[in-house]
């Protein structure tokens, strides 16, 4: 049977350029949530995000794809980039149908979009850029990295709000095992423009206060940005060419979809769970910690406490959300997990859910908060879920040669 590994790590995140600079922030507490610096949010009813302050694309992309490309997709570039340095792949020396891209997008290029618009509804039509054609489609992160790698391999595009990005990485695993040798996988999305701000805020979600998800006063989340992608490979392929490291085994995951609202059915949480243990042939005993959803909305924090608690009994596995750090990244969010999921089997230490307070009991989980918990990982969960109804869940084992 086909066995699928990561072999490369690419991370472009609010505390962290580099999986190991993202991993040492999440770690010690180190967040990237602050007040909006990139436009006058001054008159917004909610002013914090998660930004990427530090990422400056003329230092990681070619300047003749900047005029054409969202920062969002900049953020994929670059993550492509990181991942596949970090596997220590040359796509020149490999068979390039060989190859293939699955990526997700929450939005497309946004910010790109809305400056080109205020150039046509300004200026008029011919002054909106060509690129425009193409920079704001939700495959474009699929399309640049292909073209910029010569990644000629099956490639496709997802969109299923936050639970996108767990569902491009599982695809990814299905095109292995359909039998391509490597996917470059994982999500990008950035929304923190004027009119990006104000659709978010539309979405009745944001919180104007902090993200303290499974908290008490949990109000909402803290959006943010930012692109994470994975160099996945079949376990025999990455030998035989020599891959400098494995970081573990994408083992598992499912996808499902809530019932209409009104509907007497419950939601599909607890099944994408269950599906996805049993793809990975895992009990629920088995799992060592599950990177939480955490929806920081106080219904649907204790619909998912509901669900783990119904799955692994009350107190049964550390719970743990390090996205308070970064904000909800909507496609990157869940690969972002995977990548915490990957580093914390590898250096045994479950990462912690910042400033969430006091959990209500009858939740009934063990939310790891305040300090980092060392404590032996071998399997993990990790849990996303989308507006409308978009579920996923990815299970992620260490890989034993």
């Amino acid at each position: 049977m086909t066995t699928t590994v990561v072999t490369g790590l690419g991370v472009v995140a609010p505390n962290g350029m580099g999986h190991e600079e993202f991993w040492s922030a999440s770690l010690g507490s180190r967040s990237g949530i602050g007040e909006i610096t990139r436009f006058d949010a001054s008159s917004y009813p909610a002013r914090l995000a998660g930004q990427v302050a530090d990422f400056d694309p003329r230092r990681h992309l070619p300047a003749r794809l900047l005029p054409q490309t969202d920062l969002s997709t900049q953020f994929a570039l670059t993550a492509a980039d990181w991942a596949l340095t970090d596997g220590g792949v040359d796509p020149s020396a490999l068979v390039d149908y060989d190859m293939g891209v699955v990526t997700s997008s929450a939005f497309g290029g946004f910010e790109f979009t809305h400056r080109e618009f205020a150039k046509l509804w300004s200026k008029g039509p011919e002054f909106v850029s060509v690129y425009e054609s193409f920079a704001w489609f939700y495959a474009v992160h699929t399309g640049q990295v292909s073209i910029r790698h010569g990644l000629r391999g099956p490639s496709k595009a997802l969109v299923a709000e936050q639970a996108g990005g767990l569902d491009a990485i599982g695809h990814a695993r299905r095109t292995i095992v359909d039998g391509t040798p490597m996917v470059v996988t994982g999500g990008a999305d950035s929304a923190l423009d004027p009119w990006g701000w104000t659709a978010l805020l539309a979405g009745g979600r944001v919180s104007p206060y902090g993200y303290r998800p499974f908290d008490r006063e949990a109000s909402g989340h803290v959006p943010g940005e930012g692109g994470v992608m994975l160099v996945l490979e079949d376990a025999e392929a990455a030998r035989g060419r020599g891959a400098p490291q494995v970081y573990g085994e994408i083992a598992g995951h499912a996808s499902t979809f809530d019932p209409p609202p009104g509907s007497p059915r419950p939601p599909g949480l607890r099944r994408a769970v269950e599906l996805a243990l049993a793809d990975a042939g895992v009990a629920p005993d088995e799992v060592d910690v599950v990177f939480a959803d955490a929806a920081g909305v106080p219904g649907l924090d204790r619909q998912e406490a509901d669900v783990i608690r119904a799955v692994f009994g009350p107190g049964g596995v550390p719970v743990t959300a390090p996205k308070t750090l970064t904000g909800r990244l909507f496609s990157g969010g869940g690969p972002l997990d995977v990548v915490a999921a990957l580093l914390a089997v590898r250096d045994g230490v479950v990462p912690p859910t910042a400033d969430a307070v006091e959990v209500p009991s009858d939740y009934g989980i063990d939310l790891v908060r305040g300090e980092p918990r060392h404590v032996p990982v071998s399997t993990a969960l990790v849990l996303a879920r989308g507006k409308w109804g978009f579920n996923a869940a990815v299970v992620v084992r260490a890989y034993n040669d």
